[in-house]
């Protein structure tokens, strides 16, 4: 099973270096691919995907801006994978993520899969707070305000 990590991008350089660098550590033996979409930014990241060249099999594609989910279609339309995994810019992997992922699929395999975030060890309390705050079921990680019917409900991207 081939991998293909979208991740579209808008005017967050120093974000895209630490979710590549914790993707060029991963402990996942096969091959896989990086898919970078720079969704029209002004503050575009070209040269820190550079730098990852020769650690990664990666490709960096600059499009109009058309917002994130164009840009994750986009990015699909030129990936190579059997799978996609779609991460939001401002993710970081712990080293068995595509391990996991991989392992996960073989003993039950799943046409998609999705699920909470987790904050690092490191963050602070504020930060612990952020991120519980836009993951939760119960804040804007779940049904917003109780408007979306559950049946409809699309969930973050990571």
């Amino acid at each position: 099973m081939y991998f293909s990590f979208i991740i579209p991008i808008y005017n967050r350089p120093d974000e895209i270096d630490e979710l590549l660098q914790s993707i060029s550590l991963l402990d996942f033996i096969k091959p896989f691919e990086v898919v970078i979409v720079e969704d029209g930014s002004t503050i575009p990241c070209n040269e820190i995907v550079e730098k990852y060249e020769d650690k990664l099999n990666i490709s960096y594609f600059f499009k109009a801006n058309s917002g994130p989910g164009a840009s994750r279609n986009y990015g699909m339309q030129k990936a190579k994978g059997d799978y996609f995994i779609i991460l939001d810019s401002d993710c970081i992997l712990p080293k068995h993520y595509l391990e996991s992922v991989s392992k996960s699929i073989e003993n039950e395999f799943v046409d998609c899969f999705g699920g909470p975030d987790n904050a690092l060890d490191s963050f602070s309390d504020i930060q612990k707070a952020i991120n519980f705050t836009m993951t939760s079921f119960l804040t804007t990680g779940g049904i917003r305000g109780g408007s979306e019917k559950v049946g409809k409900f699309q969930p973050r991207s990571f």
